[in-house]
């Protein structure tokens, strides 16, 4: 089966090799628990988008789990520098022709099977390296379809875990179903999607769940806050419930991969006319102005 898996760069505990041929201990604490954190920064055309944003969410999960973060910043940086360039040879291009997705994740480290966390273990750090797919113009145009769930997550969604099974199985509803994303509520009240941050509009402003441990987060977060202070587009971050979801607008998705995607259908009816509104435009083309102005 490994023939099958691209050698890909990738980076484990301080040595640059392939994802094929890297390997780490069955005693690991994160194929045992599930026992670290993980980031994903998009890079286009080689410059890391937001990466101290990034960064200090690596730094607060690291905090919740109590894990030693095992590098400052300019470390960080220096792998995904790394990994960016690998990557372009890999490809046989420049890296200023390239747009990249850079997973970093760093595991407690290896010890013997106990849940009690051990003391003094030196941490696992990995880090991959992928193509950033974009979104096409006629994807976008169209919107895509999602479907709502129950949040039965844990209360911790604010850590960045590795633990995923859960966002596993709720992406799974609308694979089913063949849509894009599953958005989930809580007691009746939106929390997010399976891998997305979701937003609401409506009557011409941005809705979207506080910030607290229900909730990952997304960089996301920051990019609208200052997009819709910029475009004089109203902006509330509060308990969003279920009614309003449906009855929204426009509903929008935002994570590192979909940027902001415009959800069109939901549960098979139409969001609002059922095309992309004029606040996802707007937030769209000002997102490609903030990637521009990237260094």
């Amino acid at each position: 089966m490994s023939e099958t898996i691209p050698a890909l760069p990738c980076w484990l505990n301080g040595e640059l090799g392939n994802i094929r041929d890297a390997k780490v201990s069955v005693l690991d604490r994160g194929f045992i628990f599930g026992d670290g954190i993980y980031e994903v920064v998009p890079a286009y055309e080689g410059r890391p988008f937001r990466f101290n944003e990034h960064m200090a969410r690596l730094e607060r999960s690291l905090a919740e789990l109590r894990i030693r973060n095992p590098m400052d910043r300019a470390g960080w940086r220096k792998v995904v520098d790394q990994l960016m360039a690998a990557y372009a040879q890999h490809v046989g291009k420049r890296i200023e022709e390239t747009n990249q997705l850079v997973y970093l994740q760093v595991t407690r480290g290896v010890a013997m099977r106990d849940h009690v966390m051990p003391p003094d273990i030196e941490p696992t750090v990995f880090a991959m390296v992928n193509r950033l797919y974009i979104y096409p113009p006629e994807e976008r145009a169209r919107g895509v379809d999602c479907y709502t769930a129950d949040d039965f997550r844990w209360k911790k969604a604010h850590i960045k875990s590795i633990s995923l099974i859960g966002a596993v199985l709720a992406r799974q509803v609308s694979a089913d179903q063949g849509g894009n994303e599953t958005i989930m509520f809580r007691d009746g009240w939106l929390s997010e999607a399976a891998a997305s941050n979701v937003w609401v509009v409506k009557d011409g402003v941005v809705l979207g769940p506080p910030k607290d441990n229900l909730v990952l987060e997304g960089i996301r977060y920051g990019v609208f806050e200052e997009l819709c202070m910029q475009q004089g587009i109203p902006f509330e971050l509060r308990r969003v419930s279920r009614e309003e979801v449906l009855a929204a607008d426009e509903i929008l998705l935002s994570s590192a991969t979909k940027e902001v995607l415009p959800c069109t259908r939901l549960d098979g009816q139409p969001v609002g006319n059922g095309r992309p509104g004029p606040i996802y435009q707007k937030l769209f083309e000002g997102y490609q102005q903030a990637k521009r102005a990237t260094s």
